[in-house]
């Protein structure tokens, strides 16, 4: 194995595995530690856990433990993922799960780049902007679980590590991979233990990527790793077509992100059939589910799908959800009723299967048994389709909130057919 990764969330991991099969890697993206085996023609293994929102001290946990694993392949380099909207509280995880990595494998500096400016997350100044506005304007300032109000990563970075967070701005960027390098040496010598690089283009994250070739530990979003398969001797791989699938095709969307609002709302305009959970409801008991199923059930054996159930909602409406149920309590109770519908559904022959939300995803993947997929064609900037490794075909898309065009839960079932 060339490249060992973890990610803190599913879509996350998704993302990454994209972008490195693009580039070039052989991915296989498993799902938690795995259990079976992966197989020899694999350059690059993306460990997905479901840590960005739980306590720091369990994120830091799983994270080590999947790190032992990923040991012993004898990986080059360690790759932690987190979200390109660098989602986060005060008190992390991003900045505790790096320091533990860090002094797991002896790392003394390694950078913080949440940019993939092909998906709109740009960083200027250690200022991360999403589309052209600033993180803090973006929707991720009402995010349910990690509400984003500051765009300055140096100073959420700082705020969540004990060691000292710098910056490697664009004047050193813009000049290529050894300005960063010099850069890099700069800052180790200042004692600086993590740094922020501005990156606007994909250019220069080929040129960060060159210049990180050496560091034990890079820690980014996605994007990074459009510039590290470069420096790697590679046997080369692309996404493959992935088998037919022929069964009924269903959407469950827990994400209330701005990209998955406009997503469901385009969905319904072009007539697609949709149900929304009522989240008050599901705290008396499972009758809602059985609602939601006894509503799609029928619709998918008269072969009218996609449907679509979700949860999805603008922000005044999820506050008021929490406010009656509690943050926490309210987030859970959707994830556990979106995966076991989705178990449902394909139970009930669902082989195409689209998720919309990072911890929805999660949620979904771990009530399937699902412990590893194959990446397959790209629909939008790090969105693919997978396949499950094991057991009976599913196509499975997991999409993180933020991402995908408005018409994504439409164009995704084109991508399918025409890649198989």
């Amino acid at each position: 194995m060339l490249l060992g990764c973890i990610a803190d969330d599913f879509t996350g991991a998704t993302e990454l595995a994209n972008n490195l099969t693009r580039a070039g890697m052989r991915t296989v993206q498993t799902v938690g530690v795995p259990r079976i085996p992966l197989g020899d023609d694999v350059d690059a293994v993306v460990v997905a856990l479901k840590s960005r929102t739980i306590p720091a001290a369990e994120a830091i946990a799983q994270s080590l433990a999947a790190l032992k694993w990923l040991q012993l392949s004898d990986f080059k380099q360690l790759y932690f993922k987190y979200c390109s909207t660098f989602d986060s509280t005060p008190a992390g995880n991003i900045g505790p799960v790096t320091e533990a990595l860090m002094r797991a494998l002896g790392c003394e500096f390694t950078i913080a780049c949440p940019a993939f400016p092909e998906a709109g997350r740009t960083i200027y100044k250690g200022n991360l902007f999403v589309g052209d506005v600033p993180l803090n304007e973006s929707g991720m300032r009402d995010h349910p679980l990690t509400p984003m109000r500051d765009a300055n990563l140096v100073r959420v970075l700082q705020a969540q590590m004990k060691g000292k967070v710098g910056l490697i701005d664009y004047s050193i960027v813009a000049r290529g991979a050894d300005a960063i390098r010099t850069r890099i040496g700069e800052l180790r010598r200042d004692s600086v233990k993590a740094a922020v690089v501005d990156i606007i283009s994909n250019s220069d994250l080929m040129s960060l990527g060159l210049a990180v070739k050496d560091l034990p530990l890079v820690t980014a979003g996605s994007g990074v790793a459009i510039g590290l398969p470069q420096n790697f001797a590679l046997a080369g791989g692309s996404a493959a077509a992935l088998p037919r699938c022929t069964g009924q095709r269903a959407i469950v969307s827990g994400s209330c992100s701005q990209a998955t609002n406009a997503q469901v709302a385009h969905f319904i305009k072009q007539g697609g059939a949709a149900r929304a959970l009522d989240a008050l409801n599901l705290a008396g008991g499972g009758a809602e589910i059985e609602r939601a199923l006894a509503w799609a059930k029928p619709l998918l054996g008269a072969g009218k799908g996609p449907v679509l159930i979700y949860s999805t909602a603008a922000p005044a409406a999820v506050q008021a959800i929490q406010a009656r149920l509690g943050v926490a309590d309210a987030g859970a109770l959707i994830e556990k009723a979106l995966a076991k519908i989705a178990r449902e559904l394909v139970d009930a022959g669902v082989d195409q299967l689209l998720v919309a939300g990072g911890e929805t995803s999660g949620a979904v993947v771990q009530a399937l048994g699902i412990e590893a997929l194959r990446i397959g064609p790209q629909i939008d900037p790090g969105v693919p389709w997978t396949m499950r490794i094991g057991g009976k075909p599913l196509a499975l898309v997991l999409k993180s909130g933020n991402f995908g065009s408005e018409d994504f839960f439409t164009k995704a079932f084109r991508v399918l057919q025409n890649n198989v």
